[in-house]
C-alpha cells in the first residue's frame, strides 16, 4: 500500500457515477487546495486508484455504475482512510450503522455542509493514528 500523506497537499478520492454531482464533487475538492483522485463512476476503477496510491480521504456514493461501493469503504477503513458517504438513496443512521466512524451527508447536500466535512475528514487524516 503506498501512502498519499508524503505529498503536500491531502488526496481526495471522489467516486461518484452521476456526471454532473462528480464534477462539483471534483470542483469543490479543487477549491479546497486539496489533489483529486477521480472522480469515477464505479468501484472497479477506484480500486485500480487506491492500488496505486491510498488517498488520504475519500467522497462515496453508494450505488456506483457496478454496484454497492461498501467493499472499497470496507477496504478504505481497513486502511484508516476517513470516508464521507454523499447517498440520495441510503440514510446517515445506516451508514454510520455500518461505518461508525465515516462522516455521512445526504444528496443533495449543502456546499458549505459538504465543505465542512471535507475538512474534517482531512484533519482526521492528517492526526496520527
Amino acid at each position: 500500500m503506498l501512502e498519499s500523506m508524503n505529498s503536500e497537499r491531502p488526496v481526495v478520492l471522489v467516486v461518484e457515477d452521476e456526471f454532473i454531482i462528480a464534477l462539483d464533487l471534483s470542483e469543490t475538492v479543487r477549491e479546497l487546495g486539496y489533489a483529486l483522485e477521480g472522480p469515477y463512476a464505479d468501484k472497479e476503477n477506484a480500486f485500480i486508484a487506491i492500488d496505486r496510491q491510498m488517498p488520504d480521504c475519500a467522497i462515496l456514493d453508494v450505488y456506483t455504475g457496478d454496484g454497492e461501493v461498501f467493499p472499497l469503504a470496507d477496504a478504505l477503513t481497513e486502511a484508516g482512510v476517513p470516508i464521507i458517504f454523499h447517498s440520495g438513496h441510503v440514510s446517515v443512521e445506516e451508514v454510520r450503522r455500518r461505518y461508525p466512524q465515516a462522516l455521512a451527508c445526504t444528496k443533495p447536500c449543502p456546499p458549505g455542509r459538504l465543505v465542512e466535512l471535507l475538512n474534517k475528514a482531512v484533519a482526521r487524516a492528517r492526526s496520527p493514528r
